[in-house]
């Protein structure tokens, strides 16, 4: 799959603990996403991984064991051409897991709570449910 020009790109944590994966909420924002973010000019996947996860809940990404998990993409209505795509990556970490003031809340969400989060995150919910991952 070949890179879109101008489609707006965030990478993302997928961290699953005993059939339930951490999700976060930004202040003043009703739903769930997947902790990461979009990509500084000339970061590499792992470096925005590394960054966004510190920034958001102060822990150390291990990007040695980063593990790509899924890329998805939302189409747009009109011409079907990619709107947003989300690149899901596995890996350990070192750290608190506290969220910063730039998140309102974390939590842990199964399967079953996949109504509370985004759209392109409901795509990965259902991934990790169909792998067996979230069931």
């Amino acid at each position: 799959m070949g890179k879109s020009e101008g489609v707006p790109e965030k990478v993302a944590w997928v961290l699953v603990r005993d059939g339930r994966v951490l999700v976060t909420r930004s202040r003043g924002v009703d739903v769930f996403y997947f902790p990461g973010g979009k990509r500084e000019p000339g970061e590499s996947d792992a470096e925005t991984l590394a960054r966004e996860i510190d920034e958001e809940l102060r822990s150390r990404i291990d990007t040695a064991t980063m593990a790509h998990v899924g890329t998805f993409e939302t189409l747009s209505d009109d011409d079907a051409r990619t709107e947003f795509r989300m690149i899901c990556y596995t890996a350990e970490y070192t750290g608190p897991l506290v969220a910063s003031s730039e998140i309102e809340e974390s939590d842990w969400f199964g399967y079953g709570d996949r109504e509370r989060v985004s759209a392109v995150d409901r795509m990965a919910f259902d991934a990790l449910h169909a792998s067996g991952r979230l069931p």
